[in-house]
């Protein structure tokens, strides 16, 4: 916060300094400017000052009010490219390589934020032959302000998807921006705001959130300075963690040294939670280690380590040799060794894994293993560990301090209320993990940020398209409750914004893992949202959303809208993930068919039935219902609460 302020205040010095023109962040070189429609362009100068503005054949004069600011409006410009803008005041400035084009604000959270450089594995070829030059990206850097909307970000610059430019690029955007190129051939343009881990009230202006008395009391309790400060001091002085007494780091010779003596060390499986392999409860630090015979053909090749996930913290030595350590445990471990740490022959491998809360260790169903060359190891299987420390257990006390990033309006102020001006073609949305605990009231939440957001831009209602989230975690064969669920059901009522759609991702989750591999078919079914709401395209860009539920005899017969060519499954067998319930709600599995466009089911426990859910889980087992064109079915509850 302290640092963000400072940038701040040193650019209204510079500013006052040069009295000459200064640009907003987002206008200078290689930006893609949106098509066919006013175009704004400001920035700051001393006061009074005469500006200027040459672009593609048009010329525009202004003056700066006595505060410096100016603007001008440039006149609705068809696709094309690349220009040259001269801006003239006391100083002169050039900008080129400028497209017109359509641009598209991307944000959300960490799935939005997750780069190609993320899944590189996934998507080593796109990565490797990227040139698409009019395909550009506005990066913007996380930051967070608890006081008001700030006019400018600090940094950030406008880079093109070529060559190892593309590494940045969020995934599920560079996608949905390379499939509207490919069909459209007008240049694309995404401004990415987005941070892991993050409410989408932190997104959402404090006007925005106007109609939500706790949200505003706690923006207007924010911008107190010295309670902020108070707070956190107290919180980090009340839960500042013991002194580390890992014995593998205390002891004479460290455990990770070659010539440590490993006696007394117990077996132990990798992948695997060693709560399930005889160690009940255990926070703390656990060692891992293994030898492995290295052939020749290895060493002297680019090598890496896939390490799967890894719950929560770890530190990787070969040979003695600290390789790489990850803090938590979302990441995919894909570890570069360094030339001359393999030798050809034993090799010791050790691990050191550090857990706080819930299962720790090896997440299953995940990559473990050594590549160097066109040779592979595979590390899956028997290792040996110990215990190098064992957290007490400590009752959270509070005070708890407050993250920044998490407050109402804080994201808005820092990362989205300096691009407002600049004219856009609509708005990509994917987040919701971070509101998982507390669906109850996402849809409000989630109604007051597309219509704040539209507001601020003030071009009408632009498109507003929106990721629903996927499975994850654990699979539940039974009938269940759930917060997911809930969140997609929240995300769901939002379809009644106008010019809005939904990409459901039911189908593209992982259980073990909440940042999915496979972001080219989000952002490539955000592509056909916005081909159709966008673009005026006639075609099938949604699964079926349910739309009615008629009760026959001990049948229930439910209707979608959406549902394309017809309704199928993806697998050639009933619908499955449908639960039935009478008046009492409890769900039973239902037994199911097509009929006539429409699902019928039953079960024939259930005499009178009255309520039907579909894929209501956290992470539904086998949600196969699809319109023929390939587009996965919404869950959803008629048991309304």
């Amino acid at each position: 916060m302290k640092k963000i302020c400072l940038l701040v205040l040193l650019f209204w010095q510079i500013r006052g300094a040069t009295a000459q023109i200064v640009l907003p962040r987002l206008v200078r070189d290689s930006m893609v400017l949106q098509r066919d429609t006013r175009l704004n362009i400001w920035g700051w100068a001393s006061a009074n000052e005469k500006v200027t503005v040459k672009f593609n054949q048009k010329t525009i004069k202004t003056k700066a009010d006595q505060s410096g600011n100016w603007s001008v409006v440039l006149p609705p410009m068809a696709a094309g490219g690349p220009f040259t803008m001269e801006l003239t005041g006391k100083n002169k400035l050039t900008l080129h390589e400028i497209l017109i084009g359509d641009v598209w604000f991307c944000s959300g959270q960490s799935n939005m934020v997750h780069q190609l450089n993320i899944h590189d594995v996934t998507y080593a070829r796109e990565i490797a032959t990227a040139n698409n030059p009019a395909i550009r990206q506005f990066w913007i850097p996380t930051m967070t302000n608890l006081q008001a909307p700030q006019p400018d970000f600090p940094a950030g610059n406008w880079k093109s998807a070529v060559g190892e430019d593309i590494r940045p690029f969020s995934a599920v955007a560079y996608f949905f921006a390379k499939r509207l190129y490919e069909k459209n051939h007008i240049p694309i343009g995404i401004i990415n705001a987005s941070v892991g881990g993050t409410p989408i009230e932190a997104w959402t202006s404090e006007e925005g959130l106007k109609e939500m008395p706790s949200m505003t009391a706690m923006i207007q309790k924010n911008k107190d300075t010295s309670y902020i400060n108070s707070t956190n001091r107290a919180a980090a002085a009340v839960n500042r963690p013991p002194l580390s007494k890992d014995a593998g780091l205390t002891a004479a010779i460290k455990w990770f040294d070659p010539n440590y003596n490993p006696a007394g060390w117990k077996q132990i499986n990798i992948p695997g939670y060693w709560e399930d392999q005889g160690i009940k409860d255990l926070n703390g630090t656990v060692w891992y280690r293994r030898e492995m015979d290295i052939p020749a053909s290895m060493i002297g090749k680019d090598a890496k380590i896939f390490l799967g996930r890894i719950v929560d913290a770890d530190e990787l030595y070969i040979n003695g040799v600290k390789v790489a350590n990850t803090t938590y445990q979302y990441p995919q471990r894909r570890y570069k060794i360094a030339a001359g740490v393999l030798k050809t022959g034993k090799n010791l491998f050790v691990i050191r894994v550090t857990n706080t809360a819930g299962k720790g260790g090896f997440v299953p169903d995940k990559p473990y293993c050594l590549f160097a060359g066109n040779d592979t190891i595979d590390l899956k299987g028997t290792w040996q560990y110990k215990v190098g420390e064992v957290f007490i257990p400590r009752p959270p006390t509070g005070p708890f301090g407050i993250a920044a990033q998490n407050q109402p309006a804080a994201l808005y102020n820092a990362m989205v209320a300096p691009a407002i001006k600049y004219a856009i073609k609509g708005f990509c949305w994917y987040q919701g993990e971070s509101n998982a605990g507390r669906p109850d009231e996402y849809a409000q939440l989630q109604m007051a940020q597309i219509n704040d957001w539209r507001s601020k831009w003030g071009q009408g209602e632009l498109p507003f398209l929106y990721v629903q989230l996927p499975g994850f975690m654990d699979y539940n064969y039974l009938p269940s409750e759930s917060n997911w669920a809930k969140l997609r059901e929240a995300q769901l009522k939002a379809l009644a914004s106008p010019i809005s759609a939904m990409v459901v991702a039911i189908d593209l989750g992982e259980w073990n893992d909440i940042h999915p591999d496979n972001k080219k078919e989000v952002g490539e079914r955000l592509a056909l949202a916005a081909f159709k709401l966008s673009y005026g395209e006639n075609l099938v860009y949604s699964g079926p959303v349910y739309q009615s539920a008629v009760v026959e005899g001990n049948k229930i017969i439910i209707s979608f809208s959406h549902t394309g060519s017809g309704l199928v499954t993806n697998d050639g067998e009933p619908p499955a993930e449908f639960a039935i319930a009478g008046a009492d709600k409890k769900f039973v599995w239902a037994s199911t068919r097509i009929e006539n466009g429409k699902v019928l089911l039953w079960n024939d426990n259930v005499k009178e039935p009255l309520y039907v859910r579909y894929a209501w889980a956290d992470n539904p087992v086998n949600p196969n219902l699809y319109n023929k064109e390939g587009l996965p079915a919404s869950p959803f509850r008629t048991d309304k609460p």
